[in-house]
């Protein structure tokens, strides 16, 4: 397995041990003019779970891969905390900012792949 795909893997790992929901990978590697390889997209119920995934996330991927993200915005608020791993790009919404956004149609000629949630 690749170092991008083990990442991947890595945060979505992640984002289910905290009931992360409704989560998306787009690969972006074969669009042209594309920003990353991937984007993760997920959701939290509210903004003390979506704090709690991005935690997740960034303590899994430290310990997994030693890694730290290049950036990550929207921490304080909570609401929409996008996550820059370089390769991957990790989005967690509360609800209405992902039906807003909505990320996925913005990206439709990417290969999309929606991970089963945990119950």
């Amino acid at each position: 397995m690749d170092e991008t795909k083990f990442l991947v893997n890595t945060i979505i790992n992640a984002l289910q041990e905290k009931k992360g929901k409704r989560i998306v990978t787009m690969d972006l590697s074969g669009l042209e003019g594309s920003i990353c390889k991937y984007f993760i997209v997920c959701q939290g119920n509210t903004t003390t779970q979506v704090s709690a995934l991005s935690d997740s996330v960034w303590d899994k991927v430290y310990e997994q891969l030693h890694e730290k993200p290049l950036g990550a915005i929207g921490m304080k608020e909570a609401q929409w905390i996008a996550m820059d791993y370089g390769t991957v790009m990790l989005h967690v919404f509360i609800p209405n900012m992902r039906e807003y956004y909505n990320l996925e149609n913005l990206w439709a000629d990417a290969d999309v792949t929606e991970i089963p949630d945990i119950l």
